[in-house]
């Protein structure tokens, strides 16, 4: 059996999807907060809710006795945890709430693994945490030394946690630095989601650092697939781990981390002409300076990740911004003449 946090979330939910399809059992669990529309967490619970083989239960990871009742009702193989407080610029208004879900949480959910044996644990990084670091390709074994947000250093802190729990108690974890990902059932505080709405709603749209952003966007279902075949192939200790010039990216221990992005960087000014294009719109660009906390480009490294499951995303942008623009107009009864 299967849990999966954040069954309810964006990732969550694609994922819990794409393994009930696969005749999985899978436990969903999700606090269902109020950081975006709730309406929409409950929409997507509904479609994972007509799979006989998914069980669902509300609560939070900062609730140590409800995720120990969660364990003692299931016998639980798998982990993994997506269940986060998401957004990079949100993490500058309310820092507790990373702190309690991403670190508090975090941590809970290493105890209930260590205590009830499971067989792998795969859970969510971020490319955030690459920070400061300009050289591209990011790469694994490249310094994250200089996280720019609370958000990023909570999820090297869950990395660094990982790495202990791998070394001290043998739990196979696998963490997943996601880049920018989009599509279908998004988050309505991120990019693509942000431009559509105020588009199809004749708004102007923000664009930071003046339009002078790439960025390396995977698609959702991209994600869900290295994530999948990662699941089912726990990490391994390295033999040929050099003590004495140890690499980040493993370990002596049964611990890994791995980028899933789609290592084909784009202009955000193109990004927006590929949404132009689908609506059949025009957006009204406000020009803005970068924002604290972001940097100006990212792209991936993903040999690593091939290496291991022989997977990388392949999905491109003019497919991705279709399927989600199709998805939007169908979600929220949109006609544009």
């Amino acid at each position: 059996m299967i849990l999966v946090t954040g069954a309810a979330g964006f990732i969550g939910f694609h994922l819990s999807k794409k393994l009930l399809e696969n005749d999985h059992e899978v436990v969903g669990y999700d606090c269902i907060n109020d950081y975006y529309d709730v309406a929409l967490k409950n929409d997507r619970l509904e479609i994972l809710k007509k799979f006989k083989n998914f069980n669902f239960l509300k609560g939070s990871l900062e609730n140590n006795d409800e995720l120990n009742n969660l364990f003692n009702k299931y016998d639980i193989d798998y982990v993994v945890n997506l269940a986060a407080q998401a957004g990079v610029r949100y993490s500058l208004e309310n820092p507790s709430a990373y702190i309690q879900s991403n670190l508090v949480g975090f941590a809970n959910v290493l105890e209930a693994c260590r205590h009830n044996k499971v067989k792998n644990l795969v859970y969510a990084s971020t490319s955030s945490v690459y920070g400061l670091n300009e050289n591209m390709p990011f790469r694994e074994c490249d310094s994250v030394n200089h996280p720019l947000t609370l958000y990023a250093a909570t999820k090297k802190s869950n990395e660094m946690m990982a790495h202990s729990y791998s070394n001290l108690f043998n739990i196979p974890t696998t963490g997943l630095r996601f880049f920018t990902v989009y599509g279908p059932w998004g988050r309505p505080d991120m990019a693509l989601f942000l431009f559509t709405k105020a588009m199809v709603n004749n708004e102007p749209i923000n664009v930071f650092n003046n339009g002078n952003m790439i960025r390396d966007f995977t698609y959702v279902e991209d994600i869900v697939e290295g994530v999948s075949r990662v699941l089912f192939k726990p990490a391994e200790p390295i033999d040929s781990f050099d003590l004495k010039d140890p690499r980040p990216d493993g370990s002596t221990a049964p611990y890994r981390i791995f980028n899933i992005g789609n290592q084909q960087p784009v202009k955000l000014m193109d990004y927006i002409k590929e949404i132009e294009r689908n609506l059949g719109l025009k957006a009204k660009i406000n020009f803005m300076p970068m924002q604290d906390g972001d940097v100006p480009a990212t792209q991936s490294d993903t040999s690593s990740l091939k290496d291991w499951v022989d997977y990388q995303p392949l999905t491109l942008i003019d497919e991705g911004i279709r399927r989600f623009i199709d998805w939007y107009k169908e979600y929220y009864s949109v006609d544009i003449k």
